[in-house]
This record gives structure tokens, sequence and C-alpha cells, in this order.
């Protein structure tokens, strides 16, 4: 019985000495080698390394988006607005590029700024809407959800006022094309997943290796001990709403560069799919508790899922409900796995 006891020891060491979101990271792993597996077997050439490679390259701007939704769930809120922040700030990009009057078509003038200084407005614009975020959210105690939700749709409503409703696409410099469309080397590789590794890894150093990203979970845990230990916490959030803002910015203008357009509906339903990859990766929807890494994990599973529903040939609805009960079912596991922990 002792050798027993000696043989299972080291097994519950391992798993009660690591941290919860060190544990739900490892959970979602094993789904996710778990699915690849099942898809590879139901899915003709899921395995072929191009197919890998698509994962991460379908779902760079996702990933890119859910660093600053996870940051800011953690703190026990929410930011709706990313969808919204991209389309606005890739419309703007172009609208601040264009020529300006070449065409008697307004869609196919803009100001004609120079492009450094087109893109830099443009993110000025997108962080304006961070700034409101904050401001509603840590001086008026309006619930981030709301306020979020409004901010979407005013950045949404200013994309649609400058396309009137449809996209803008002409008259527009060569050199705008450039980022969103160039390639590491001879590689398939676009910048724009480069340029997405490196913020992972950034947001990973700050989550686990700085001040802030200890003051962060610790608002998230408690908001009252986080002030009362000197933290500045209306500051603090502040800062992820614009750090989030800056981010929903970058992608929209890297979209907006690798299609050359800028399209009112762009991003519609992102804000949806970067809140769902933050959820998939074990992010608690109270605060308190979740990672990047889990969150590109989970926009790994989401991938995954995806591809294997194109592959198998199925409609949109039917992988939209694919999605949605996948989703269901490995959030449910992980409060299932969680709680199977702490008993």
């Amino acid at each position: 019985m002792d050798d027993m006891a000696i043989a299972v020891k080291p097994k519950n060491t391992f798993l009660r000495g690591i941290s919860n979101e060190s544990f739900i990271s490892l959970f979602m792993i094993t789904v996710l080698i778990v699915l690849y597996g099942v898809a590879g077997a139901i899915v003709p050439n899921f395995f072929l390394p191009r197919n890998v490679l698509n994962l991460v390259m379908n779902y760079w701007f996702t990933i890119i988006l859910g660093i600053g939704v996870t940051f800011i769930m953690v703190t026990g809120n929410f930011d709706l607005s990313v969808g919204g922040n991209i389309a606005m700030t890739g419309v703007l990009s172009v609208y601040f590029c264009q020529a300006a009057g070449v065409s008697q078509n307004a869609l196919a003038n803009g100001l004609g700024l120079p492009y450094g200084v087109a893109l830099a407005l443009a993110m000025v614009c997108a962080l304006a809407i961070g700034g409101i975020n904050a401001f509603f959210v840590t001086k008026l105690k309006v619930p981030s959800i709301i306020v979020t939700l409004g901010t979407m749709m005013i950045a949404r409503g200013v994309a649609q006022v400058v396309t009137q409703g449809a996209q803008r696409n002409t008259s527009l410099p060569d050199i705008f094309g450039v980022v969103g469309n160039a390639s590491v080397g001879n590689t398939p590789i676009k910048i724009s997943v480069v340029i997405m590794a490196v913020l992972v890894v950034v947001a990973f150093v700050v989550e686990r290796k700085t001040v802030f990203g200890r003051r962060t979970y610790l608002i998230g845990a408690n908001r009252e001990a986080a002030r009362l230990s000197g933290v500045k916490v209306n500051r603090h959030l502040a800062y992820l709403y614009l750090t989030s803002a800056f981010l929903a910015g970058v992608t929209g203008i890297l979209l907006a560069s690798e299609f050359k357009a800028g399209v009112s509906g762009r991003a519609t339903g992102y804000e949806f799919d970067a809140l769902v990859i933050v959820l998939l990766g074990g992010t608690s929807i109270n605060g308190g508790f979740g990672s990047v890494l889990g969150t590109v994990v989970g926009a790994l599973v989401l991938g995954v899922v995806t591809s294997a529903a194109t592959g198998l040939l199925l409609s949109p609805d039917w992988q939209f409900l694919l999605k949605g009960i996948v989703t269901f079912l490995a959030i449910l596991a992980q409060r299932y796995a969680l709680d199977r922990r702490k008993s």
C-alpha cells in the first residue's frame, strides 16, 4: 500500500505544484492535440505542413486582438469595441492616404497625406476609442460591456460614414499595400504573422515577469485590495484599454494594407472571436485568472475546428454551429477539470 502511495505521489505533486493558469494551459494543449488528431483522422490531407501553418496564419489578427482582451478580462472587464475599431482605423488609414481631388467619385478622393502621417493619424483615432472606454469605465463607473458596445457602434459608424457604407480602394500609393502583403524571405509567412508572434512574446513577458502584469492579476482578484496596496487601479485600467485599442488599430492597418482597401464591414464579429479564444484559453470571465499562452492555444483550437469543418465541406451555418458546440464543451471541460483539481 505504501509503495502504491509513493508511486502516485509525484503525479499529484506536479499537478498541485503548478498554478491554475498553467494547469488550464496544459489542459487546453491536451484538448488541442486530441482535436488535431481527430480532425486528421477524418479530414483528408489535414496533416499537411501547409495546413499546420495555416492554423496560425489564418488567425493572426484574432490572436493580436486576444492579447489586449485577455489583459482586460483578467481585471474583470470587457472590450467589445475592437472589431469596430479595426474597421474604423483601416478605413481612415485609406482615406488619409488617398490622393486628393483626382476624381469626381467621392470615394476615390482622400486627404492625400504622406503615408507615415496617415497611419499615425489613424492610430490616434484608434487610441481615442480606447481613451473613451477608459474614461467611462474608470471615471463614470459605467459597466465596461455597455461602454465598449457603444464605442464599437461609434467606431463602425465612423467607418460607414467615411465609406458611405461601401469601401475605399482607389487612388492609393503603392507603399500602402507593402506591409500587409510582405513575406519573410521566400516563405509564405507574412510580416503580419511575425508581428503577431513578437506581440505574443512581449505580452507573455509582461504578464509573467513584470510588476505591471502582477498588478493586472491583483486588480482582477481583488480590486479593493489592489487599491489599498497602492495600485493606481484607474490609471492601470486606462493603460489596458489604450493598449487594446492600439492592438486593434495595428490590426486594422495591417488588414487594410493586405487588401489595399478600407471596408466599412471589415472585422464584423471579430470582437466575439477574440472573446471566444480568450475564454477557450481559460481566462475567467470574473477576472483574476487567465494567460496569453492560453489565448493562443484557444485560437489554435478554434482554428482546428474551423479547418476541419471546411475540409468536411460543411456549410457556413453548420460551421458556426460546430464552433459554438466545441467552444461550449471546452469551457465546460475546463470548469470540470478545475473543480476536480480543487477537490
